[in-house]
């Protein structure tokens, strides 16, 4: 399976932004612990990351990937646009936050994703990006 591990904005300050929320861990340190979770598992990670949400559209119009790990950012709790996306591209999708949002400000709780993603993974930290690969996996035939 090959996965695209999509990430929104402000997610390329991971380890700098926030960290009494976020954690110590930079993107490129998730990127490398999940590139090699996918790898054991017999699977290819693909990355990205982008501040602007046309360009996150894009690059899931792409489709040369079998499902998706999403990070969308604040956009999980705003963009429509990205989850038309997500419903078109007929890809599984898992939604990961690295903080758990229903315990946030009230505009947190709000994930306009939900209904189009398989599943989410929520408040467990940069762990939830393997977690989010493991439940594609567990989908596979």
């Amino acid at each position: 399976m090959r996965i695209l591990l999509l990430n929104g904005p402000n997610l390329g300050r991971l380890g700098s932004r926030k960290p009494e929320i976020y954690g110590h861990t930079t993107l490129a340190e998730v990127v490398d612990r999940a590139t090699k979770h996918a790898q054991q598992r017999g699977s290819e990670l693909v990355a990205f990351q982008s501040n602007h949400e046309g360009v996150l559209i894009d690059r899931l119009e792409q489709l040369d990937f079998d499902a998706v790990v999403i990070n969308p950012g604040a956009l999980g709790h705003t963009s429509y646009a990205l989850r038309d996306a997500i419903e078109g591209i007929d890809r599984p999708t898992v939604e990961v936050h690295i903080s758990d949002v229903h315990q946030r400000e009230e505009f947190r709780t709000v994930l306009v994703l939900e209904d189009v993603v398989i599943g989410q993974v929520i408040g467990h930290g940069v762990d939830g990006y393997l977690e989010g690969i493991d439940l594609l996996l567990a989908r596979e035939p």
